[in-house]
């Protein structure tokens, strides 16, 4: 899971999740890779803001199997709202998207 190299977005995310934060996101999969070693396919973050004048964002990330959560807490280069977002692989690619384009 997640090595294909074939990464995208929706349009959602690239419109509403600011660069930085999409990135953080794609190196915490990675890095799970290293430690956990085995994923599931959809990879979960809620973003919700700490500090609106600090840009100061909570990511939660999880995964159902094996079981998996984090917590962290970062800056922004720009304001991001209260968001959650998928991150599916497909063993072809893989895609960000906000949980609200999932259909």
């Amino acid at each position: 899971m997640f090595d294909n190299g074939s990464r995208y977005i929706t349009r959602g995310v690239g419109n509403r999740i600011p660069l930085d934060i999409q990135i953080f996101i794609w190196q915490l999969i990675e890095d799970l890779k290293d430690t956990v070693g085995e994923l599931d396919y959809l990879q979960v973050f809620d973003i919700s803001i700490v500090d609106e004048i600090e840009k100061t964002v909570r990511i939660i990330h999880s995964q159902e199997v094996p079981k998996y959560k984090k917590i962290w807490i970062v800056k922004s280069s720009e304001p991001c709202d209260n968001e959650k977002i998928f991150v599916i692989d497909d063993d072809t690619h893989s895609t960000m998207l906000l949980a609200e384009e999932y259909w």
